[in-house]
């Protein structure tokens, strides 16, 4: 199916991190960071691979000491991502990683304030046309702010953190800046990226702080970005999830492949919630399809459904799908009905015609099939389990009758 996007990207300039663009009308971008101790080339180098794997696009590294700026320099040249160094409170790590070659900066505004340390800086990143990212965080804020909003963080509060942050590089003639403004509450994330986006015209990078561990954290983190990137706002977003940094590559790829803000990859694997009518146990087959399909780069939307009543209806607009019948499944290819294959080779059929249509097409998935059987065996199992369950098989008309008696 062709993507569409949900409300028009908002206009922003562009910044190059490394070869990635972000914004200026670029695809959105997906970040993470690593775990590692950046000192640990071999441990980090294997870690940003894994992440450029899971889809990741830009790979951020702690820059906190001497011994961590020299093993970007010794990471930078070996990465398949572009580097962008975390710095927190000693701007000459921001130096340093320069000279170990990053392709841009993260300061967080409240950590280092001198006004000469941050110019400094920016100077240095003109020069060398290096961006940098200013990374409001609200559990971070400058305590003169803190105190002027009445001692509580506030959209208003972050919002004024970023633009006195971009107030000093302008100084000294540097605006090459992507900008975020994170929280780990929701609500005041993404009203402090609504008011950003209202006064800046520079890219975005999304994310709620510390969202915690799976699944909450990535509930949590996909309120926030999704909200925002169906709004038009964002370039590019991170998980911050207390997990394994691939998990929030994947979740990033896999949030912006469903709102159609970048090209589909991977398997979309849809499945119906089942009901009485469902002639398998639809959790385990849709898990074992999840696993087969596991890595593959098969850009395919792929359904799993309970029955064959309702379910290539329902999944029409899928491209490969199979549906359950009596001890057999019904393969179906843009809900035309193309083969019958044993209960037990459902799942490997699924994976064979996926890749015959990634190689061949979906013309030719159709030519190789015997459709006239196909749809024969389909309205036969059909009929057998309407006339054995009925239309209603969840018993839901008769309890409307008694409630209407009520």
């Amino acid at each position: 199916m062709e993507a569409t996007t949900i409300l028009p990207r908002r206009p922003t300039r562009q910044v190059m991190v490394g070869r990635v663009p972000v914004g200026g009308g670029a695809p959105v971008t997906v970040q993470s960071m690593t775990t590692t101790k950046t000192s640990d080339v071999d441990g980090t180098l294997a870690q940003i691979y894994a992440l450029a794997a899971a889809g990741c696009d830009i790979v951020r590294c702690t820059c906190n000491d001497l011994d961590a700026a020299e093993g970007l320099a010794q990471i930078v040249p070996r990465s398949p991502l572009p580097i962008v160094a975390d710095i927190h409170h000693q701007y000459r790590m921001a130096l340093a990683a320069l000279e170990a070659g990053v392709h841009c900066l993260r300061l967080n505004p409240g950590n280092i304030r001198k006004p000469d340390h941050i110019k400094l800086v920016a100077s240095e990143c003109r020069d060398r046309g290096v961006p940098i990212r200013i990374g409001v965080n609200g559990g971070s804020l400058d305590e003169r702010l803190y105190e002027k909003y009445g001692g509580r963080v506030t959209p208003e509060a972050m919002v004024e953190s970023a633009m006195i942050e971009l107030a000093y590089f302008e100084e000294v003639g540097f605006d090459d800046v992507k900008i975020s403004v994170k929280a780990s509450n929701v609500p005041l994330m993404i009203e402090a990226y609504r008011q950003l986006a209202d006064v800046t015209d520079h890219p975005l990078h999304l994310g709620v702080t510390e969202a915690g561990p799976l699944p909450g954290g990535l509930l949590k983190a996909t309120a926030g970005i999704a909200t925002l990137l169906a709004e038009g706002i964002g370039d590019t977003i991170r998980y911050s999830l207390t997990a394994d940094p691939v998990e929030e590559a994947r979740a990033g790829r896999q949030l912006l492949e469903a709102l159609g803000l970048r090209e589909r990859k991977s398997v979309d694997l849809i499945a119906c919630p089942s009901c009485g009518r469902a002639e398998i146990d639809v959790i385990a087959v849709a898990k074992a399809a999840q696993e087969a399909f596991g890595e593959r780069e098969i850009p395919l939307q792929i359904a799993v459904m309970g029955c064959v009543v309702n379910g290539p209806g329902e999944a029409r607009d899928a491209d490969l799908g199979i549906a359950a019948g009596t001890r057999r499944g019904h393969l179906f290819v843009r809900g035309t009905n193309v083969a019958v294959v044993p209960e037990e080779e459902m799942v490997s059929a699924l994976v064979e015609w996926a890749e015959f249509i990634v190689e061949h097409g979906v013309e030719r998935a159709l030519e190789r099939a015997d459709l006239t059987a196909a749809k024969a065996a389909a309205e036969a199992d059909r009929a057998a389990l309407l006339d054995e369950q009925g239309l209603d098989a969840n018993n839901a008309g008769q309890r409307i009758d008694v409630i209407r008696r009520i």
